[in-house]
Order: C-alpha cells, then structure tokens, then sequence
C-alpha cells in the first residue's frame, strides 16, 4: 500500500513533463522563410529535397528551439519575372524574413536588387555568377563560391597540358558570361589565347546548336572550354557526340555547373560526355553523410519526384542546400521572433506596388547571425563571412563510361597534385600534367591532344617563293599532276620547321613567283613587293633586308650569317718543275750551308793536321777540338735536313694559292671589272656577295677562289610578313 502512492507520483511526474514538452513544442513561433527554385530543373528537385529534410532533421534534434522555419517553396520555372512575382509574393502574404534561392544569378540579381531596400537577407547556393558582389547587393549572401574560384584550376589544367588556344563555349545568359573577363584574363597570364566566343542563347534550337558546332569544327582549335547550365549542356554534348565532336583529337572541360551534378546526369547524356574532363568543388568525406541519412533523403526525393530516376546521393547543390537551412535555422533562434514586425511604409503617389511591402525590421541582425553562423556541414567548412563559402580543394575528374574517375585535386596554395594529404596540402611537386592521373580522351585515346588539328575547310597561307640563282635556298618546281607549286631549299627548310613549331594548326601552299629575270635586286624588290599588295600572305626565299623594302613589309630577324664580302680568284704562288727540290731552300741558304761546310772541312783538317795526323782520310780524328767543331756541325746539318724535307714535302702535296687582289682598294688600282649578283660571272676580276653565297661558291670553287678584304655589315636574309 505504501508504494501506490509512489508509483501515483510518479506517473504524474511523467504526464507533466509529456505536457510540458507539447507546451513548449505548442509555443514554438513560425519563422517564415521563402525558398525559390526552378523546380523543374535537376538541381531545383534535388534541392527541394535537401531544404524539407534539413527543417525535419534540425527540428527532430532541437525539440526546445523558441522558433521554427516555416518553408514556403515556390516555382521560378527558370524566368526571372516569375521569381520576382514569386518573391513579392512572399513578402505580401506571408511575411518572410529571408528568401532562399533564387537558383539563377540573374534571378538572384533581379530579386536582390527589388528587396535590398526591403533588408530581407537573400542566401542563395546556385547563384555563382561573379557579378553579384556584397558591394551592389547589401543583403545578398552566397552560401556557394563564385564561379572565379575555378578559373585559375581551369588554367592550370590549359598550362600544364601544353595547349595554347582555347574556345569558350558559354550560355548567353548573365552566368554564362560572369566568368568570361576572369577566366580570359587568366588565359592571357600564360600566353593563351582565346580565337572564338561561342554564346549559346536560351533561345537556340537543336539546328542552331548543330549549325555553331559545324562552325566550330572547321576552326583549328580543338580545346573547348563549357560554361552552361546541366540543361543546355547535356544538350550542347548529345550534338556534340553526333557532329562527331566527341572523337580523338578533341578536348572537352566543363566547370562546376555540369561537373558537380555529373552523378544526376542521364545516363545517354553521361555516355555521349565520355573523355571530358571536369572541374568541381571537392567535399571531404562526412559521418554525416551516411547510410541512414542517403536513405531517407532518396525516399524523400521519391516522395518529391515519384515520376524521377531515383538518384544516388544528393550533389553538391544539395549538400549546400541542407547546410543554408541549418545555418538559417541558427541565426533565426538567435535573432528570435519577438522582434519580427514588418513594418509598412508610407505610401506616395508615385510608389509602386513593390514599394508598399512591408520592411523587415530585424533583418539587419538576422543578416549579422547568418555571415557569422561557423560549423561543419556536410558539405565541409560552412563559413560565411564574407558573404560566400572559404575556397577549398576543387576536384578534377574524367568521365568514363557511365561514371568518372579521379585526376587530381587543384589548390589555391599548391596547384595541381594527384592526392591531397590530412592538411589539405600538396603531396606532389610542381603543377604539370605528370602530378595528374591519366586521362581517358574522347574516342577512348590515352594520347593527350596537341589541342589543334588542321581544319577541313579555311583559307591556307598564301607563301610566295622565288626563283633564286642559288638553288640551295630556294628551288621550285611543279607537281605535274596538280600543278601545284613544290618547293625545296634550306630557306624552305627553315619555314618548316618554324610552322613545326607553332602551337596551331597552319595550313599553307607555296606560289611560285614568275619573272623574267629572277636573280636581278629589282626582281627581288618585285616580290617583296607583292606581300604589300597583298598577293601572298608571306614571302620566304633568301631576300636581303633593305632599307627600301621596309615600307612594304616586316622583315622577320635575320635566319643567315650577315654581311658582304668579296671573292677574288687566287693564283699558285709555286711552280712544279725539275728544279722543285731547290725550291724549299733560299739561294742566300744553300750559298751560306755550302760556305758552311767548306769551312768546317777546313778547319778539322787543320786541327788534325798540328797534331800529327797527317793521314785524315784513313785515321779517326785525334784532336778533341776537331771532334767538337764536327758534332756542332752535324747538329746544324740535322735541323737543315728536317726543314728541308718538311718544306719539300708540303710543296708536293699541298697546292701553294694566294689571292690576285687583297682588297678592293688594289683592285680599283689595276682597273679590275667587279661582279655582282647577277646571273653569269665569267670576264670579272672579283665577285662582292652576300657572305652566305660566298660561302655557298667556295664550297664549290675552293680551288680557284678565296674570299678577301673585310666583311662588310649587312642585315642578313629574312621573311618578309605583311606591316
């Protein structure tokens, strides 16, 4: 009996705590939120999905919160006068505190604008387009990053692989073109240039995407670089695939907009994108993320999109969406919804319909909570004070198949690496294609595109050829078949090898030009002549850079030797005779050597002789002195022996020239004829040429000519471009 009053006690303990709890749930105030999307985009459905199952998460967990966001979603069907009228909407009859979306940056800019006088707090998680800035739109919050952020991933990706130009392809819309000036600047950093802007317009039909895509395959560039939403992009890849755009050769990128939603994309759009290469925004595994919570956000979507493929896990968009909704739901229990009250203002004769909407009174401090709101979501670090998301790691990634595969991660610190490390950092060295994963190409190549292929139609470089009196610069002839002009010569060498070079296709044919007398300077001035009047694009041939050719074209630096010489026939300075063998030694030398050993003989008989050795001729000598003066003797026979035979031998063998005139001075003395060139050179005393052609005539005439005098300056040979 003593315990019933116990167990009575305590059963009333329980029922009051029970009604506390639906008391206190029964006075949790409503904070309206407005949520604007396009719900019939892939990205609208998933984050539908991500926002409802936030406000049922946050909720289940914080029991005790004094408010609670009230969701009133609205459909912007992708127009930006729908999402204005949606958001006044909101404002007049339900009295929201923040707005959620919209999905586009031109929605978001529009609505920004029309509420920023209102201090309703926008946060969106789509709208990337660097345009909308803090500056312009005061209670604008980006809960995402702008689409800058991947630029220099993007560029370094251009750098690393060796391409030099790129096309962008983008939607005519204020996203597609908020990229535009970072992204071309950036190029413009690592001298890449960007030939073609291919603006797709909302308006485009699927002929109109095939006939821009016709045009682009008969450019040379062959890296295109695709800013678009999923939509136009799924379509822009599905023609793609069919122009046969998708094959070997071929270079396809896509930014964050595709890239983060490539796991939701139809699985016939997947497979026409294989070989692209994507960039997105890295998410950091979560615990969050596990397997309970992909259960019941599926069912969710199910609930959502009973019509739908079911999807596998949310996006990016999602994670953000699921995120936004938490850091919203933080700052409205600080902020509270006491001092909610709107507060209408006075109407004029000239206010609007917009202008009558009631202001909000603490959107101010729900503002301030929100930017400082820190905590980590699913999505990672979720920090918005400075109105957007901190930059993080992007993601490179391949698609193959009906999937993709991991590249690399790119960092603002560290640029490209294959992993990332616990801190985030680079574990690779320097950025370049080797610190990535290989890359699957489109047409299943493993070999990485050069980025350019020679188009099949276009205009070719008209290069004009002349006829040279040196056919080792320039030669031509014709093809009999075509007759098309063929051209040979170290100067047709060297342009070859240059257009080898260039880091674009160059398409080219040689036209030959035809004179009377081609090896005459006027005939030359003729055919520089003809770049200016603009019959060909270019004139390559061994042409000397004149003075008087300068006002008709630009010469390109100089590819030979400079300077002008002279070239005089030489003459044998030694005859060959019977009398040769007397020729290595002077007439003063063979008298001095003959006196020489006259005199020796005389003076080792005498020595002999006072000493008693009356018979020289059958004795050995005697007298040391005799036999000092004789080895002095032999020592002096031996060196002129050696130089003797030294000097005979190089006149048998080595023919002895010397020139006729030593310099141009000498000539004009003796009243020499001077060559120049010009055809012929028989009946002239010297030759002046350019000093490559004097080279170019003793590799032939070696034997019977010698360059003289000093090398007079010159410019050398060169091209001829237009000015």
């Amino acid at each position: 009996m003593e315990k019933k009053p116990q167990t009575v006690l305590f059963l009333l303990l329980v029922f009051s705590f029970g009604a506390a709890q639906k008391s206190t749930a029964r006075r949790q105030e409503e904070f309206h939120v407005g949520v604007i999307l396009d719900l019939g985009s892939l990205v609208g459905k998933v984050s539908r999905t991500s926002i409802s199952l936030a406000v049922e998460d946050f909720y289940s967990v914080h029991q005790n919160h004094r408010t609670k966001l009230a969701i009133h979603i609205r459909d912007s069907m992708g127009n930006e006068v729908q999402a204005a009228s949606a958001a006044i909407d909101l404002l007049e009859n339900y009295k929201v505190q923040a707005i959620i979306g919209p999905q586009k940056s031109s929605e978001a800019a529009f609505i920004s604008k029309l509420r920023s006088i209102k201090q309703v707090p926008i946060v969106s998680f789509t709208a990337t387009s660097p345009a909308l800035t803090y500056g312009s739109l005061p209670y604008f919050v980006r809960a995402t990053l702008n689409d800058s952020v991947q630029v220099n991933g993007i560029v370094s990706l251009i750098k690393a692989y060796g391409w030099r130009e790129v096309v962008l392809v983008y939607d005519d819309t204020e996203y597609g073109r908020g990229i535009l000036p970072h992204l071309i600047n950036a190029l413009q950093q690592i001298d890449a240039h960007v030939p073609y802007r291919s603006a797709i317009p909302l308006s485009a039909t699927s002929e109109n995407i095939m006939q821009e895509l016709y045009k682009l395959m008969a450019m040379q560039t062959r890296v295109f670089i695709v800013h678009m939403s999923s939509t136009r992009a799924s379509l822009i890849f599905t023609k793609a695939k069919e122009a046969g755009m998708m094959d070997k050769g071929f270079v396809w990128i896509v930014t964050d907009g595709v890239a983060n939603i490539v796991d939701s994309l139809s699985p016939s759009v997947v497979e026409a994108m294989n070989g692209v290469i994507g960039i997105r925004f890295h998410v950091p595994r979560s615990q969050e993320l596990d397997t309970s919570f992909l259960i019941r956000w599926n069912r969710m979507y199910r609930q959502f999109n009973p019509n739908e493929l079911p999807l596998d896990k949310p996006s990016i968009f999602g994670l953000w969406a699921y995120d936004t909704v938490r850091a919203l739901s933080q700052a409205a229990e600080k902020v509270g919804v006491s001092g909610n009250k709107n507060k209408r203002p006075q109407s004029s004769k000239s206010s609007t319909s917009s202008d009558l909407l009631a202001v909000s009174t603490n959107g101010p401090e729900l503002l301030k909570e929100i930017v400082q709101n820190k905590f980590r979501g699913l999505s990672g670090n979720f920090d918005l004070n400075d109105r957007q998301l901190p930059v993080s790691a992007l993601q490179i990634i391949n698609v193959v198949g009906r999937s993709w595969k991991h590249i690399g991660f790119w960092t603002l610190k560290n640029g490209l690496s294959k992993q990332l490390n616990q801190n985030g950092m680079k574990i690779t060295g320097s950025a370049s294609m080797l610190e990535l994963n290989p890359v699957n190409w489109p047409g299943e190549s493993t070999e990485i595109p050069k980025g350019w292929e020679i188009p099949a139609s276009g205009d070719k470089l008209r290069v004009g050829v002349p006829t040279s009196a040196y056919p080792e610069f320039v030669r031509t002839s014709k093809y009999p078949v075509t007759n098309a002009t063929r051209a040979v010569g170290l100067s047709i060498d060297i342009f070859e090898e240059v257009v080898k070079s260039v880091p674009f296709a160059l398409s080219y044919e040689y036209q030959a030009f035809d004179t009377i007398d081609a090896t005459s300077s006027t005939s030359y001035n003729d055919f520089v002549h003809q770049v200016f009047l603009q019959r060909y694009d270019i004139a390559i041939g061994d042409i000397t850079i004149i003075y008087n050719r300068t006002p008709y074209v630009d010469f390109t630096i100089p590819y030979t030797e400079s300077g002008v010489g002279m070239i005089v026939p030489v003459k044998e300075t030694v005859k060959k005779n019977m009398w040769i063998f007397s020729k290595p030694l002077s007439k003063g030398m063979w008298f001095g050597s003959i006196m020489f050993i006259m005199y020796t003989a005389i003076v080792v008989w005498m020595l002999e002789h006072l000493n008693g050795n009356t018979h020289l001729h059958e004795e050995k000598l005697k007298c040391i002195l005799s036999r000092l003066v004789l080895l002095v003797w032999m020592f002096v026979f031996l060196v002129l022996a050696s130089s003797y035979t030294a000097s005979l031998a190089s006149m048998l063998t080595v023919q002895q020239l010397s020139p006729m005139f030593t310099d141009i001075h000498e000539l004009q003395k003796q009243g020499g004829y001077v060559g120049f060139h010009r055809g012929e050179h028989g009946g002239v005393a010297a030759l002046v040429l350019d000093v490559p052609y004097i080279k170019l005539f003793l590799a032939k005439y070696c034997k019977s000519y010698t360059m003289v005098g000093p090398i007079y300056k010159s410019a050398g040979f060169a091209f001829g471009d237009p000015n």
